[in-house]
């Protein structure tokens, strides 16, 4: 019998690309999918959940994991951490569920040193003036920091060779189903499951 394992696919690409909006409808579509949930330590908020929103962790559990490498990635915002936690992705493999992981880029790079075996999705903008307009419809920031965001937006374009994939979010539908055919491709991959079939071929049973 062939192996059942999951596959790890992060999505990530410059802020304002719309990952967001593509996770949830290819999350609308595909059933099997598991949101890969983050840990953090800045506290509960009302109306959230232990497990369902964030893994919540005081400073010192998390520093400790962070020395065990127990984590696939974390960064610090506004003196929190946050961070992918590994044992949670490895359990949901093993019980044969795809994670998808949403993440920004150098958070996409560090769990690629930690996982290599995932599989990278880079969501590209249209253009550089696509990005432009999402960043400023959003209404929430500045001239100046849609303008550093920009910056960074091509810095992180550069970036994409450490990438398996690229899609282009013109249309969110679009690129979802480009996603999904990525996410039943990869599990058709000869490498993923070559061994597996050899074993079978090996079977005096048959």
């Amino acid at each position: 019998m062939i192996d059942q394992r999951g596959i790890l696919f992060v999505l990530s690409g410059p802020s304002g690309v719309g990952k967001g909006t593509v996770r949830k409808e290819l999350f609308s579509r595909d059933t099997n999918l598991k949101y890969s949930i983050s840990m953090t330590t800045r506290p509960m908020r009302p109306g959230e959940e232990e497990g369902k929103d964030y893994f919540y962790k005081s400073k010192d559990e998390f520093e400790q994991l962070i020395e065990q490498n127990a984590l696939l990635e974390y960064a610090q915002y506004v003196d929190n951490y946050y961070g992918t936690p590994r044992k949670y992705v490895e359990q949901m493999l093993a019980n044969g569920h795809d994670v998808f992981l949403e993440i920004e880029v150098q958070g996409a790079l560090q769990v690629k040193e930690n996982f290599p075996e995932g599989v990278f999705i880079f969501l590209f903008p249209p253009s550089l003036a696509a990005l432009k307009d999402r960043i400023v419809n959003r209404g929430t920031e500045a001239e100046d920091l849609v303008l550093n965001r920009l910056k960074e937006a091509k810095k992180e374009i550069d970036m994409m060779d450490a990438y398996d994939y690229v899609v282009v979010n013109d249309q969110v539908d679009q690129a979802a189903t480009k996603i999904q055919a990525i996410i039943q491709g990869e599990h058709c991959r000869r490498a993923r499951i070559a061994n597996q079939y050899k074993k079978i071929l090996e079977d005096d049973t048959l």
